[in-house]
């Protein structure tokens, strides 16, 4: 609900990925110190890999937003990261549950029980979650600073003549000297180089008459408890890990072109037919932002070879430079080394994170 503000408010929350924070973000976060004593930042997309859309990780992202308040101010201020899930209302919920749990361990009242009021700007379909949150008071503020984390990071990768001027108009004073020196590191450059490959695949695209959806296929394969993982050759995400998987060719079918992706990067050592008796289950990935390559639909396939004495041979060829087994146990630890969204697929085949009680 949309209301007038009102003494009752004990709790601001602001949500954004702060990828990364700068001026418009900042307005939002005086908003929120002005509507209520004690506020909560969630930072979204909190444990992705690194990547040029999400460079930094959300303490770094944290440490930005704290150096652009007074001292008086960060102690009214405390940070709860966020992970993406393919399922909203479980993202809603785990907001809830992550908000209530940093209120707890300062010894304050649940979000429930503080009068919450939800400070944002509602910019377009990426602005739904801010009507998500029943019992909260929703605060649109309107849009005040021209500043945009998508033209900031452009600005800090492209490398143009004009991008010192850019950052210097939209970034506050201590984002902006944090992110100097980091703009001097190895890291920086890989990254970089990144974007810039990402750049040429838009522009390659932009002839296109229409908007261009790509579609991909992967497999999730488990085995006792073990799953298949390939490490990437290539950029995005040279040398991260991922699920085996690519792109749809025009005369398959989505199961036909995931064996082949399968076979091409894996060398799976196991007769197709008996794969086949083992596909499991099948689930779409269709988030618009799930991949840093634009609007990539992705049919997920999951095979369970079942407990075996031996795991399957396995050689990494073709995209991938590695290919291996790793214990699902070990998959929490790996999180921000996965590749895009394809540690939420491995979760939601293999179970890997606990799942709060929708409405509980």
């Amino acid at each position: 609900m949309t209301a007038h503000l009102s003494a009752t408010h004990g709790l601001a929350v602001l949500i954004g990925r702060f990828q990364p924070f700068h001026n418009a973000h900042h307005t939002l976060l005086r908003k929120a110190l002005d509507a209520a004593p004690r506020v909560v930042v969630v930072i979204g997309s909190a444990f992705l890999a690194r990547s040029p859309k999400n460079p930094f990780t959300w303490q770094e992202r944290a440490e930005m937003i704290r150096l652009a308040l007074a001292e008086t101010e960060r102690q009214r201020v405390c940070f709860v990261p966020m992970r993406d899930h393919f399922d909203e209302e479980r993202w809603f919920a785990e907001v809830r549950l992550a908000i209530d749990a940093a209120l707890a361990e300062q010894g304050a009242a649940p979000a429930s029980a503080a009068g919450t009021v939800l400070v944002g700007h509602v910019k377009d379909a990426t602005s739904d979650y801010l009507h998500g949150f029943d019992g909260w008071t929703l605060q649109a503020e309107p849009r005040v600073h021209s500043a945009s984390a998508a033209a900031v990071r452009a600005a800090i990768f492209g490398g143009a003549k004009e991008a010192p001027e850019v950052l210097a108009r939209a970034l506050p004073a201590a984002t902006l000297a944090h992110l100097r020196p980091w703009m001097e590191t190895p890291l920086h450059a890989a990254l970089a180089q990144e974007w810039e490959l990402l750049r040429q695949h838009d522009a390659a695209w932009s002839v296109a008459p229409y908007p261009v959806v790509l579609v991909t296929v992967d497999c999730v394969v488990k085995c006792g408890g073990h799953v298949l993982l390939i490490r990437r050759g290539h950029a995005p995400g040279k040398g991260l890990r991922a699920v085996p998987g690519g792109f749809l060719e025009a005369r398959e079918t989505t199961l036909q072109s995931a064996l082949r992706e399968l076979e091409e990067e894996t060398h799976l050592d196991l007769p197709p037919a008996e794969l086949l008796a083992c596909l499991a289950s099948t689930e779409v990935f269709d988030r618009p932002d799930r991949s840093q390559r634009g609007r990539t639909i992705t049919h997920g396939h999951f095979f369970d070879l079942g407990d075996r004495q031996t795991l399957p041979d396995v050689c990494a060829d073709d995209d991938a430079a590695a290919a291996e087994w790793l214990p699902i146990d070990a998959l929490s630890g790996l999180e921000d080394q996965l590749l895009d969204d394809h540690f939420q697929m491995l979760d939601h085949f293999l179970g890997l994170l606990p799942r709060p009680l929708i409405g509980a």
